[in-house]
């Protein structure tokens, strides 16, 4: 087993042992879906699934005037669906969730009741008709050309001369970090998973691990290439190191966590830019500057790990429909080239 995928092993482990932590007030059949879909979810689909269904059964349990624990599942079938839109309309008041916050928990219960359906234990399904909020598409939030630029720039010249200690001692590394997430589109979970062993400099390529356990070989450019190869050096020199596979480490000499990787990247695109940029942003600064180049979404897709190209469509599908508006005034103005002549 390659490291990188022992990485992921652990995290799994972790999470699902984080999952019978959140559930353990919650009535024993619950325990039975969150076994049942282990073989075709992953290990943070569950953690997510489990906050939004003990947000349910603790809702339940106030308007039911019952413990928790208690809840059966013939007490489920029961629930109409004007009961829903109650719980909708609670958790947008009291709990201050967006559309998209609403819709995924609903979402997450949907798949909750299909599970006892379709193994029996439910007569009917009520979610099947309970409807989720419509969403607004949000504009892709990615840095400009110049922006991305700003923020390399940034994190090169030490910005932050209040934590100057801090930054000289990362700073090769927060560069590194930065540009192979702005050079690749890789999204964080992925960034610190990466191992030593994972890294090709003559084929400036990474080899990863993407959702569903998928290796995937992911190649950057020159300028990523040097940025990675300095960083690599002087990694290769630390000592005391405790995960000694892992590519990107901390000042505890540990693997760097998925918060102090947000954490930096916020950092340095609000100096450098002004704005609210985490490492999905830079993501979306990848994917948006590669479609604009190719105008090929499926090699967006690709390059993003979307297993289905429909994903990718939704969040430029705005972008698609520009290039279609311009490839007609384009076609417009040929025409009007050759009738001239």
């Amino acid at each position: 087993m390659r490291e990188s995928q022992s990485y992921r092993k652990q995290q799994d482990v972790k999470n699902d042992r984080k999952v019978r932590e959140i559930i353990s007030g919650l009535p024993e059949f619950c325990l039975d879906f969150f076994v049942g879909i282990e073989p075709r979810t992953s290990s943070n689909t569950r953690l997510s699934y489990a906050y939004d269904v003990v947000r349910f059964f603790l809702f339940l349990g106030e308007t039911l005037n019952i413990e928790v624990k208690d809840i059966t599942l013939q007490q489920l079938e029961g629930i109409k669906v004007q009961d829903f839109s109650d719980y909708m309309l609670y958790l947008k008041s009291e709990w201050s969730n967006s559309e998209r916050g609403i819709s995924r928990k609903i979402n997450a219960l949907k798949s909750f009741y299909r599970y006892f359906y379709r193994s029996q234990r439910l007569e009917k399904n009520v979610m099947d008709i309970v409807e989720t909020p419509k969403l607004h598409e949000k504009p892709i939030v990615y840095l400009k050309n110049n922006e991305a630029v700003d923020l390399i720039k940034g994190v090169k010249e030490n910005v932050q001369s209040v934590q100057k200690w801090h930054t000289d001692k990362n700073n090769n590394r927060d560069i590194a970090i930065i540009m192979l997430l702005l050079g690749t589109g890789i999204r964080v979970s992925e960034c610190v998973g990466l191992n030593l062993q994972d890294v090709d400099l003559d084929e400036n390529r990474i080899n990863i691990i993407r959702k569903g356990g998928k290796e995937s070989h992911i190649y950057f450019g020159d300028d990523v290439c040097e940025v990675m190869r300095v960083y690599i050096e002087e990694r290769e020199q630390f000592e005391n190191v405790i995960d000694t596979d892992a590519l990107f480490i901390s000042l505890h000499r540990r693997r760097i966590s998925v918060r102090a990787v947000e954490n930096l990247v916020k950092k340095y695109a609000l100096d450098a830019t002004g704005k609210n940029i985490g490492p999905h942003k830079l993501r979306a600064t990848f994917a948006t500057h590669l479609y604009k180049e190719t105008g090929d979404i499926f090699l967006v897709a690709e390059n993003l790990g979307h297993s289905d190209v429909n994903t990718t469509k939704k969040h430029y599908a705005a972008m698609e429909d520009e290039r279609k508006r311009n490839a007609r005034n384009l076609a417009c103005y040929e025409t009007e080239k050759r009738e001239e002549k």
